[in-house]
């Protein structure tokens, strides 16, 4: 009974079930992502500089083409990320920052009190 209880409060904390909301938004917004590169971006890109597929450059039998036609979604994938979070974190409302007074200095210990009665009477002296 006691792997059944311990994994019963493994699964209810939240950080599991934060990740695994996590993992079905991701996903639902990886299909978004990917119709906005493919069905948005791409052609936009292909009117301005031609279609990007470079899905026919083999090397041997290495398929190097599609590799590259990967890094450029990729790339695009990021940079569309990046906007998005940059966006998220710009409405977001940024915690005030808390100045504390400066601390006042501790008072002067018994050495350093007679330390400091000491250089004032030579002071005197001298003048």
């Amino acid at each position: 009974m006691g792997f059944v209880s311990e994994f019963k409060e493994f699964i209810s904390k939240g950080n599991v079930l934060d990740l695994a909301v996590g993992v079905i938004i991701g996903g639902a917004f990886g299909k978004i992502v990917s119709s906005l590169t493919d069905d948005v971006i791409m052609p936009i890109v292909g009117l301005i500089g031609g279609q990007p597929d470079f899905s026919a450059i083999h090397l041997g039998p290495v398929k190097i083409g599609l590799f590259l036609n990967a890094v450029v979604g990729f790339l695009i994938l990021a940079v569309i990320i990046f906007f998005i979070v940059k966006g998220a974190n710009s409405i977001k409302k940024k915690p005030l920052e808390v100045v504390a007074a400066p601390a006042s200095p501790p008072p002067p210990t018994t050495d350093q009190q007679l330390l400091m009665e000491i250089r004032d009477s030579l002071r005197a002296g001298r003048a």
